[in-house]
């Protein structure tokens, strides 16, 4: 159905591809589940030195898992807790070189390294975050956190999410 050829190599071509292609892939769909999962298939996919690609949708004031790729990950993660919780609470993108440096840190997969989350907010309300992980030590950088917010940014509005 879909064929996306994102073979760019700069960082800031790829995100603008993905971008894109996430566009194509979520602009006439409205449920969040569909579009959630669509996205984190097109990050696996195409960001590279991943090991995890998801989302957490906030759930009666805590984060629960949604759809991902990768293997079996946390269910519920309350706000300030690792980094996930911390990109929650604070409304904040957190990059993160060193995720066994980081305080609280919770280790669902041994083999994370870094990680980078994108609080998914609309009108001021925190909808959910996008979680992404990598078994490399500092796999993310800033221009990977500025194309994620964009991407999280279009999909925040397109995200019908039971709350």
């Amino acid at each position: 159905m879909y064929d996306f050829a994102i073979t760019a190599t700069q960082k800031s071509d790829l995100y603008r591809d993905l971008a894109q292609a996430l566009d194509a892939l979520t602009a006439d769909e409205r449920d969040g589940i569909a579009n959630m999962a669509n996205a984190a298939a097109l990050l696996w996919q195409y960001l590279p030195d991943l090991n995890w690609a998801g989302f957490y949708r906030v759930v009666e004031g805590e984060l629960v898992l949604g759809p991902f790729q990768g293997k079996a990950a946390c269910i519920r993660i309350a706000f300030g807790k690792g980094v996930c919780g911390a990109a929650a609470a604070t409304f904040e993108t957190q990059v993160v070189a060193d995720v066994h440096a980081f305080p609280g840190h919770i280790a669902c997969d041994a083999a994370s390294r870094s990680e980078l989350v994108v609080p998914i907010v609309r009108d001021g309300v925190l909808l959910g975050v996008l979680d992404l992980d990598s078994p490399l030590p500092g796999r993310f950088d800033g221009e990977d956190a500025k194309g994620c917010e964009a991407l999280v940014a279009m999909l925040a509005d397109r995200l019908d999410l039971p709350r």
